[in-house]
């Protein structure tokens, strides 16, 4: 099965930025497609962006041209650029990985402050 660790939330101003990291049990290059999603208290968990193993994005309309989902598949790490963060960024970010399965991290807070 594969793990998936989650690292890089934290408490960030509006306009600020973070860098997600996801590190991957298994080498990406197995997993057809790695992902972000985001789950606020009282809401659904969201869709957030995507990349797949050739290397194709995929991006939720309230993040693009703010957020970038990149990988290094030496690291087995996908990561989740967020520029000009907004309040309602603020949510439990969770790495995703598909393959036969699907699998989930345990997630990683990120809070946006006005």
């Amino acid at each position: 099965q594969v793990q998936l660790v989650e690292s890089g939330g934290g408490l960030v101003q509006a306009g600020g930025s973070l860098r997600l990291s996801c590190v991957a049990s298994t080498r990406l290059f197995s997993i057809n497609t790695m992902g972000w999603f985001r789950q606020a208290p009282g809401k659904q968990r969201e869709f957030v962006a995507t990349i797949t193993s050739g290397g194709s994005t995929n991006y939720a309309d309230s993040v693009k041209g703010r957020f970038t989902i990149s990988r290094d598949n030496a690291k087995n790490t996908v990561y989740l650029q967020m520029n000009s963060l907004k309040p309602e960024d603020t949510a439990l970010y969770y790495c995703n990985a598909n393959t036969f399965y699907q699998y989930w991290g345990q997630g990683t807070q990120v809070t946006v402050s006005s």
